[in-house]
């Protein structure tokens, strides 16, 4: 029985790291969030570090993809602390933002804005 119940354990874990959805998917080429909306990456940004760049009044313009408490990094996908406390998901090391003045799902008018932002690809 114990040996059966560890296993059952076992496969309960995997299937729910299996299940978990990644945070943005590909669209036209780009990643885009949950919402259907652009997501970018800033050149500020170190990949890999952990840490992003833009604070302040910088994120009110790009907003964060939000990382909720519970999710757990998947492939491509990791977390970062930001340094507001925040968490917020990352692309191969990359933090991933929204641009405000996009209006709706397929909107990609941050592209290239201060050549430093771009489109995030995977």
């Amino acid at each position: 029985m114990r040996l059966t119940l560890i296993a059952a354990t076992l496969f309960t874990a995997s299937s729910i790291a299996c299940a978990q959805q990644a945070p943005a998917k590909v669209q036209d080429g780009a990643l885009v969030g949950p919402n259907g909306m652009t997501l970018y990456t800033f050149d500020k940004d170190q990949p890999g570090s952990g840490k992003s760049a833009c604070n302040g009044p910088c994120i009110g313009n790009w907003p964060a993809l939000a990382a909720s408490a519970g999710a757990t990094a998947n492939g491509d996908y990791t977390i970062i602390q930001r340094d507001d406390g925040a968490r917020q998901w990352a692309y191969k090391g990359k933090p991933l933002y929204f641009w405000v003045k996009d209006a709706k799902p397929g909107d990609r008018t941050g592209d290239g804005f201060n050549n430093v932002w771009h489109l995030a690809r995977p």
